[in-house]
């Protein structure tokens, strides 16, 4: 919620405090390179407190520091304090997995898809609600709009905290491993895939407003974000339900690298506010798919109690590029001065995936009934 309730406040954010295409993606690629940076340290916390207690205090640093970007408001302060909201994501992100496996071991594929049908369903709930309802209420200032979304940051980690309990770690087993393994292809091939995916769907949150107004269409932007977030609520879904059908397969994959293709094609070339709205969508629904399928993959290929580093290099790889999307978006539509390539790391991001899927050789969920079993056998 705290990430996603900027794209809609891009124009203002703009319009007050200056800021060009550059710093815009910097202001937009700054969670997932913090994601990238500090996803690893994360593992190293969650081995030494466990993933429950480095949730919570993410969540934590997650609702302070989001509140506090709009105080000032000057550039360095918005920066500084997403800064610190984006290391408490980064703390948080891999414990996820491990925690999927914790409370549901014999249910992996849909623990994943139920925690990350949560997670758009968030994204989804501030691109849509953040101008026509949480902007009027703060008089139309976008600094407390920004504090808004903190609240439910608040009451989620009060919630984990009361109603979850603390697991003790077994003093007999061996410590917590939390340094991923690089020499591990698969870590390379999921990282870039995962990668590309987020990269388009970062770039997209962070230039379709500034585009849709550039090409003489504002009107379209809360639409437009609205469907690039709620596309991704049909992909979860789907996963879900047929997740020993899809999950462990390279097919979704090349499937969500042509879908990303088509969308681009559709968005620049289309006339029309539906077809800008329906290749919005699109895109959500190519990054959700991407999403959950490889999430899902951690608890599967490591070890128990080894998830969050399998995911902590997964979630490395995955957001330096992440970042370096909308950066480099940023960069050529500065430099060229035409809107539409922004977009050119889409195609790029897009094309990578297609090429990369070729290479992934996956574990089943059929083929790893047990999470005891399932770390020897992919061993």
């Amino acid at each position: 919620m705290t990430v996603l309730c900027v794209p809609p406040l891009i124009p203002l954010i703009h319009r007050d405090l200056s800021m060009n295409e550059k710093a815009i993606g910097v202001l937009t690629g700054m969670t997932p390179f913090m994601l990238a940076l500090f996803a690893i340290p994360g593992s190293l916390l969650i081995a030494r407190i466990g993933a429950r207690r480095a949730l919570i205090a993410g969540l934590l640093l997650i609702a302070g520091a989001g509140a506090l970007r709009g105080l000032g408001p000057t550039v360095a302060l918005l920066l500084a304090m997403t800064f610190l909201m984006a290391l408490g994501i980064a703390v948080i992100q891999p414990a996820f997995p491990s925690l999927a496996r914790q409370w549901h071991p014999a249910r992996i594929g849909l623990a994943t898809a139920t925690y990350a049908n949560g997670l758009l369903m968030g994204e989804i709930i501030a691109a849509a609600l953040t101008l026509p309802i949480v902007l009027p209420l703060t008089g139309g200032r976008w600094e407390p709009a920004l504090a808004v979304w903190s609240l439910p940051i608040l009451a989620t980690a009060i919630l984990v905290a009361v109603a979850t309990p603390h697991v003790a770690r077994d003093a007999a087993r061996p410590p917590a491993r939390w340094w991923p393994d690089w020499h591990d292809p698969q870590v390379w091939l999921l990282g870039l895939i995962f990668g590309s995916a987020s990269a388009i769907y970062w770039g997209c949150n962070a230039f379709i407003p500034d585009y849709l107004h550039a090409t003489g269409r504002p009107g379209l932007v809360p639409a437009a974000i609205t469907a690039l977030n709620a596309g991704q609520i049909p992909a979860s879904i789907l996963i879900g339900a047929g997740a020993r059908r899809v999950i462990g397969r390279r097919w979704p994959f090349l499937v969500a690298g042509a879908l990303g293709l088509i969308a681009l094609g559709g968005f620049l070339a289309l006339p029309g506010g539906a077809a800008t709205v329906i290749c919005a969508a699109v895109f959500g629904f190519m990054a959700a798919a991407i999403l959950v399928l490889t999430l899902a993959v951690p608890p599967l290929m490591a070890a128990r109690d080894d998830e969050h580093r399998l995911s902590a290099g997964i979630f490395t790889i995955t957001y330096a590029c992440s970042f370096l999307g909308p950066l480099l978006g940023g960069a050529v539509w500065d430099a060229s001065g035409v809107a539409a390539s922004a977009f050119a790391p889409v195609g790029v991001a897009s094309v990578l995936i297609l090429a990369l899927a070729l290479w992934l050789r996956l574990p089943r969920p059929a083929a790893v009934p047990e999470p005891g079993r399932a770390a020897a056998e992919s061993r």
